[in-house]
């Protein structure tokens, strides 16, 4: 099972690599709004994982700037996502609000739409 869940993965980075979305290009003063509005969000993710494959296609797609962390292989992060989120699934998005506790955001589609709301993208 270990062997075919290796090959699926190494599949589907490859098929990623291949058609890899072009990153939508604003004006300076639009990608600059853009990304103020994502310095305070972070992704967990694992890299052969599909939904978060999903996740950053989409985040490429529409040039938005949000720091990723590999909690499958980075102990510290794998820790963080645990104790701030509370389980060890992905895609998981973090929104760090000024002066309140993070919230977590786990599903694909959910973090998909929130970022679409969030950066007001079409």
């Amino acid at each position: 099972m270990n062997l075919i869940r290796w090959f699926l993965g190494k599949l589907i980075l490859f098929i990623n690599l291949l058609t890899l979305p072009k990153p939508i290009i604003r004006k300076k003063i639009d990608q600059d709004a853009i990304d103020k509005k994502t310095k305070h969000l972070t992704i967990y993710q694992f890299e052969a994982c599909p939904f978060c494959v999903k996740v950053r296609r989409f985040v490429r797609k529409n040039s938005l700037k949000i720091n990723l962390k590999d909690a499958k292989n980075n102990k510290v992060f794998k820790s963080q996502l645990i104790n701030g989120g509370g389980k060890h699934k992905v895609p998981c998005l973090k929104i760090k609000k000024i002066n309140s506790k993070a919230e977590w955001l786990y599903e694909s589609s959910d973090i998909i739409k929130f970022l679409t709301k969030e950066c007001k993208l079409s």
